[in-house]
């Protein structure tokens, strides 16, 4: 049996990990992006899982892990019962979501990062396109 502030332990114990607060109930953040979540109630907790992680959690420990409801449990976000939960189990998903977490504000960066250039190179494309019709232009207005 898994108590609140265990959960809670496990998720401030992840690097740069930090609490706050989000539709009336706790959730925890790494760079911006939650990991992991406590309900209202603290009977459940949640971790944001991929699918695939998401499948093998509810297969090896179908009585502490079921999917959160509609599209956000399609997503991975897997709910934690807290009453059944074992610390290290609930340790080993917490530490895949605040992966995630992390991966995904690296991703969106370099995506950013890689729009920026692209549209640096568009840009660039268009400007020498234009330099070169400008300039062809105005060879045959001389001839």
């Amino acid at each position: 049996m898994m108590k609140p502030n265990d959960f809670r332990h496990i998720a401030l114990g992840m690097q740069d990990a930090i609490e706050r607060e989000h539709m009336g109930h706790p959730d925890f953040r790494a760079n911006g992006r939650i990991f992991a979540t406590l309900s209202a109630d603290d009977r459940w907790g949640m971790v944001a899982l991929s699918p695939d992680q998401q499948a093998e959690f509810m297969e090896a420990h179908p009585q502490m892990f079921v999917p959160a409801a509609g599209a956000w449990g399609r997503g991975g976000s897997t709910m934690v019962r807290l009453e059944l939960a074992d610390a290290e189990v609930v340790g080993a998903a917490m530490t895949l979501a605040w992966q995630r977490a992390l991966e995904k504000r690296v991703s969106k960066a370099t995506t950013k990062t890689r729009a920026k250039a692209t549209t640096k190179t568009r840009s660039s494309r268009r400007t020498s396109i234009v330099k070169s019709f400008k300039k062809n232009t105005s060879k045959r207005r001389s001839r």
